[in-house]
């Protein structure tokens, strides 16, 4: 599989392309953003002033697509109508990576929820399945995400990161690694986040995420995307590029959404732990 569209990489820091943003980026992009995400399912089809005004500004910036719907653990089949929609907009604009969740979230209708997958050698044969076709038809490798989830699947045979493994190898695709995600998991289900980032395979990290999240209790935590990046995930995500090395990473905020000059700030923090670790092995661009 091959992941090339164009020969400009991703690289960087960047940011979900919001429509509460949309004024203030097209009244100009700060330098620090490198590019942006989007989730396919809420422009493939959009037409009008809208639609008219997405393609004008994807025209002049990198994108990378972020999928919500697949549900590549789902019981129900794979929605092949929407792929090949996702693989129309891809080559249209020129954007170089598709991830999805590793979770499910349909069965005979959206659920309108990430669940977690049961970690068992069957549910990786599984789900390695679904990722294979996914790819075949897209004909490119995507990347699939590690889950926040807040109660564990039953019959368990493995941990998460030996589960998340075994799926990239049996698939042969990529990692989105969500450092936020796996902090948030950390809490719920009392593990060491930084053994669980040690144990990713690095030549398989594509992409990152990061973002901020809502403390219920002291020993649970709810991944909003709705707050400010909190100093332990900005710890955990230095840890990550020392270990892993630096790779496109996103900050997420998807409610609660301030002005633009705010996200900046925390873009900037991103950007100045990126070049600390820039000469790190296993630094990644993903080009497109």
């Amino acid at each position: 599989m091959d992941t090339v569209v164009q020969n400009v990489p991703i690289c960087g820091a960047g940011l979900g392309y919001r429509r509460e943003l949309m004024e203030a980026l097209d009244a100009g992009v700060p330098d620090v953003i490198r590019f942006f995400e989007i989730a396919p399912e809420n422009w493939i089809d959009m037409g009008g002033a809208l639609g008219r005004r997405f393609r004008a500004f994807a025209e002049q910036h990198r994108f990378v697509c972020h999928g919500l719907s697949l549900s590549l653990g789902g019981p129900s089949p794979l929605d092949e109508m929407l792929l090949r929609k996702i693989k129309d907009f891809l080559d249209q604009f020129k954007i170089p990576l598709y991830t999805e969740h590793l979770s499910y979230c349909a069965d005979d209708g959206h659920l309108y929820d990430l669940l977690p997958i049961p970690m068992t050698g069957e549910a990786v044969k599984y789900v390695a399945a679904r990722i294979r076709h996914t790819q075949e038809i897209l004909e490119r490798r995507i990347a699939i995400e590690n889950a926040s989830f807040y109660v564990n699947a039953p019959m368990a045979e493995m941990d998460e990161p030996t589960f998340v493994r075994a799926v990239l190898e049996e698939a042969d695709c990529n990692l989105h690694l969500d450092v936020n995600n796996v902090y948030v998991n950390s809490v719920n289900h009392g593990f060491d986040p930084r053994t669980y980032i040690a144990a990713m395979p690095a030549d398989r990290v594509v992409y990152m995420h990061t973002a901020g999240h809502y403390y219920e209790a002291e020993d649970f935590i709810i991944d909003t995307h709705g707050a400010d990046v909190i100093d332990p995930v900005w710890e955990l995500l230095d840890f990550t590029y020392q270990t892993l090395g630096v790779r496109p990473t996103l900050l997420e905020r998807d409610f609660n959404i301030p002005p633009l000059a705010e996200l900046v700030k925390e873009i900037e923090r991103i950007d100045v732990l990126q070049r600390k670790y820039e000469q790190t092995p296993y630094v990644r661009h993903v080009h497109g």
